[in-house]
């Protein structure tokens, strides 16, 4: 079996093309490549780096390159946890998770791996396995389909960098959501979670988070837009976090979001917005409330109810 292992750091400033037709070379030659990762050339042919999750990026990049059966990700943890085992002590090793699971939890903080990678691996088919540099043990395959467990529940993430706004008091015609969403996009503020509430009385209320890094400049731009928007008052609550179960198909059994908001209410948590989809449920509550929501959450869907 051939072998590429990639290097995670930036170790060598004269940096070449590393050609397929290259490695291939080596690899026929039954060497051991070392590749640096995280870095590459730009359509300009200048040296650059590739962000946050640039390694993983990389690895997936060379496998989908070279059609390898598996890429394995060594990093300091020995696989993916239905929760962080760091907030939820019972957290359970998934011996194997799908694309689509484990892009939603990189996609809500879960850091296990950076959610390029995974977008890249399900692209090309590349099956992954998060596996520990430390320990001499099984890890987690990431892939396309795996054998759904009766909960079909993937795991709980958190998000805490987040800020909810609320324009109160907007008139209730068409168009209006357009002017706010279409004016925060074009400030780059990226919005996440969205609530309208009914109009009555011909006022309506609609309600988002945004990062808590854009959260000034949302502030700023709905302030200054005021006279256009023809809200009443605007509201802002950085004192929030996300909560979010994900599992493949849960949506088409009947009762986990009713066991979800369950386990909230059973813990006195107060749920101020909901968004759902097909794979996804995610709540917002009071941060201080976040990881025992993690918990009762999680022990909900495990079966370790204290």
């Amino acid at each position: 079996m051939n072998f590429v292992f990639l290097l995670k750091t930036y170790t060598d400033a004269r940096i070449r093309k590393i050609s397929k037709e290259r490695i291939q070379a080596e690899l026929d030659k039954r060497n051991i490549i070392i590749v640096a990762g995280f870095q590459g050339i730009n359509s300009f042919g200048d040296v650059t780096t590739l962000g946050r999750g640039g390694s993983d990026t990389s690895a997936v990049a060379l496998a989908a390159a070279f059609h390898a059966d598996l890429c394995q990700i060594y990093t300091d943890v020995d696989g993916v946890y239905t929760a962080d085992p760091r907030v939820v002590p019972n957290a359970k090793k998934l011996p194997e998770i799908t694309f689509a699971d484990m892009l939603e939890l990189a996609s809500q903080s879960a850091q296990v791996l950076h959610n390029r990678s995974v977008e890249l691996a399900k692209k090309y088919h590349v099956n992954m396995e998060v596996v520990s540099s430390l320990k001499n043990i099984p890890g987690t395959k990431v892939k396309e389909v795996i054998k759904l467990e009766k909960t079909n529940i993937g795991g709980v993430a958190k998000m805490d960098n987040f800020a909810r706004f609320s324009l109160v008091g907007l008139e209730d015609c068409p168009g209006v959501a357009f002017k706010v969403f279409s004016l925060l996009s074009r400030h780059n503020v990226n919005v996440d979670i969205i609530l309208q509430s009914v109009g009555r009385g011909g006022s309506k209320d609609i309600s988002f988070t945004c990062p808590l890094s854009s959260l000034d400049d949302a502030r700023r731009v709905l302030e200054e837009n005021k006279d256009m928007l023809e809200y009443d008052s605007i509201e802002v609550d950085d004192n929030v976090a996300k909560i979010s179960l994900v599992g493949a198909g849960m949506m088409t059994h009947v009762g986990v979001a009713s066991d979800m908001f369950e386990a909230l209410y059973d813990a006195g948590i107060n749920i101020q917005m909901i968004a759902t989809s097909e794979i996804r449920i995610s709540v917002l509550v009071n941060k201080d409330d976040a990881n025992r929501a993690i918990k009762v959450v999680h022990d909900k869907f495990s079966g370790n109810e204290d």
